[in-house]
C-alpha cells in the first residue's frame, strides 16, 4: 500500500543521489579538470615561455610525459570528498527551492528565490570544498616536481602541523565567492530552463535529456563567468613551492597582480577548460540526481515525495 515517504527517508535518498552525481561527474571529467589547472598555475613572471601553449598541447604533453593515468593525478582526494560536497550542493538547494515552494503556496518558485536557494547551496558546499581543492590542485601538480611522491594524506598531515585547521582552508573567501556565485547563477538558469521546456506529457527519457541539456548551459554559463575567482583561488592555494614566482597576499592582491603582471586577460586562463569540465560535470550530475538511484535501491516511490 502506497505511503506517504518520510523525512529521514527523503533526505537519506537525497544524500545518497547527490553523493553518487558527484562521483559519477568527476570521474568522466577530472582529466579536463587536470588541464585547467596546470594552465591555471602558469603566470609569465616566472620567465621564458610557457610550459603549455594551450589546452590541447597542455594535454597531450600530459598523456605523453605522464601517461593516462597522470591525467587522473589527484582523483582520489576528490573522489573522497566530492561526495559530501555535491550531496550537500545538490540537497540543500533541493531543500531551499522546497520550503520557498511550500511558504509561497505554487509549485514554481520566483528567480529571487532560485537565486537565495543556489546561495544557500553555494555558502554550506566549502566547508568540504576549500580542502579538496586546496589538496587537488598540489596533487595535480605534484608530478612536475621530480622525484616529489606526496600524497593527499601527508600534505594534509604537514598543513594541519604546520598552521593548524586554517593551513586546509587557505583560500576560504575566493572559493565562497566563486561558489557562491557559480550557484546563483547555475541554479537559477536551471530552474527556469527546466520550467520552460519541461512538458506534462514529457517520458521520464525525455524528462532526464532535457535536463542534461539544461545543466549543461548552465553549467557551462557560470563556470565561464566565475573564471577569475577561479584563477586567483589557484593561485591563492597553490602551496606547493616552485610554482610561484609572485607572493600572493589575498584576494584584492591576487586580482591586482595577475592583471599587472599578465594582463587581463589572464583572469581567464584556462576558461575553455573549465567549462569543458563544468558544464558536463554539472550535467551528468544533476540528471544522475534526477533519476533518483537511490529510491529504486531502497524501494521508494518518488510519486510520494
Amino acid at each position: 500500500m502506497a505511503h506517504q515517504i518520510s523525512t529521514a527517508d527523503r533526505l537519506k535518498c537525497k544524500v545518497f543521489n547527490g553523493a553518487f552525481a558527484g562521483v559519477v561527474g568527476v570521474s568522466c571529467t577530472f582529466p579536463l579538470d587536470l588541464v585547467k589547472t596546470r594552465m591555471q598555475s602558469q603566470n609569465k613572471s616566472m620567465g621564458g615561455p610557457p610550459k603549455y601553449r594551450n589546452v590541447f598541447h597542455c594535454f597531450s604533453s600530459i598523456f605523453k610525459s605522464e601517461g593516462p593515468l597522470g591525467l587522473y593525478r589527484g582523483v582520489g582526494v576528490n573522489l573522497l570528498l566530492i561526495n559530501p560536497e555535491k550531496a550537500i550542493k545538490l540537497v540543500v538547494n533541493d531543500e531551499l527551492r522546497r520550503h520557498f515552494a511550500v511558504k509561497s503556496g505554487k509549485s514554481k518558485i520566483s528567480v529571487k528565490h532560485e537565486v537565495l536557494a543556489g546561495a544557500g547551496a553555494g555558502s554550506c558546499q566549502i566547508i568540504i570544498t576549500t580542502p579538496m581543492e586546496l589538496l587537488k590542485i598540489q596533487m595535480q601538480l605534484a608530478s612536475q616536481i621530480p622525484g616529489n611522491k606526496m600524497t593527499a594524506g601527508s600534505l594534509a598531515k604537514k598543513l594541519y602541523q604546520e598552521k593548524g585547521i586554517r593551513g586546509l582552508y587557505k583560500g576560504t573567501l575566493v572559493t565562497a565567492l566563486r561558489d557562491v556565485t557559480f550557484s546563483c547563477i547555475y541554479f537559477p538558469c536551471v530552474g527556469i530552463g527546466t520550467q520552460l521546456f519541461h512538458r506534462e506529457s514529457d517520458s521520464k527519457f525525455t524528462s532526464f535529456l532535457k535536463t542534461l541539456g539544461v545543466a549543461c548551459v548552465g553549467g557551462a554559463v557560470a563556470s565561464g563567468m566565475v573564471t577569475p575567482f577561479d584563477v586567483v583561488k589557484t593561485r591563492i592555494q597553490t602551496v606547493t613551492p616552485g610554482f610561484q614566482s609572485v607572493t600572493y597576499n589575498g584576494v584584492p592582491d591576487t586580482f591586482v597582480k595577475v592583471i599587472k603582471n599578465e594582463g587581463f586577460g589572464a583572469l581567464f586562463k584556462g576558461c575553455v577548460p573549465r567549462m569543458s569540465v563544468i558544464a558536463p560535470l554539472m550535467a551528468i550530475a544533476q540528471s544522475v540526481y534526477f533519476i533518483g538511484v537511490a529510491e529504486s535501491l531502497f524501494g521508494i516511490n518518488t510519486a510520494h515525495y
